[in-house]
């Protein structure tokens, strides 16, 4: 759960869809190093709902390989494609899902808003959008 609030601050939405979906987790020593959590929304669509890394781990890699995994897991288990929300303010996830090859295929004004009762504020500027990316498998 520390690590999924990382991504996510609402425990309450973290528990919701971590019940429903497919939580994958990397260890080092027994130690949760890196989680993601992948839902089915239909036949051929997967949501990579959550990602995080320990921060000791951040940049080196581990959440490029947890990404890779979970398109493949995906695709393994029938998706044709895969979506992944992150805020407007989420400039470094912005660029991590386009490095990845996804593609901004809507915004969902004022989610953010809606779904979570305290403010966010990342990079200087509160996040009230979601940016969602979708890729083929």
């Amino acid at each position: 759960m520390e690590l999924l609030l990382l991504a996510d601050p609402s425990e309450a939405l973290v528990r919701g869809y971590t019940k429903q979906g497919i939580t994958v987790g990397a260890m080092h020593l027994g130690t949760p190093i890196g989680v993601y959590v992948l839902l089915s929304h239909s036949q051929d669509l997967m949501e990579l709902k959550n990602i995080a890394v320990h921060p000791d781990w951040q940049g080196k890699g581990l959440g490029k390989i947890l990404l890779y995994n979970a398109i493949e897991r995906a695709g393994d288990l029938g998706a044709k494609r895969v979506e992944v929300g992150t805020g407007n303010s989420s400039l470094d996830q912005i660029r991590f899902y386009e490095k990845a090859g996804f593609v901004k295929d809507r915004v969902e004004e004022g989610f953010f808003l809606r779904n979570y009762a305290e403010p966010i504020f990342e990079n200087g500027m509160q996040c009230t959008d979601m940016i969602v990316f979708s890729r083929e498998v």
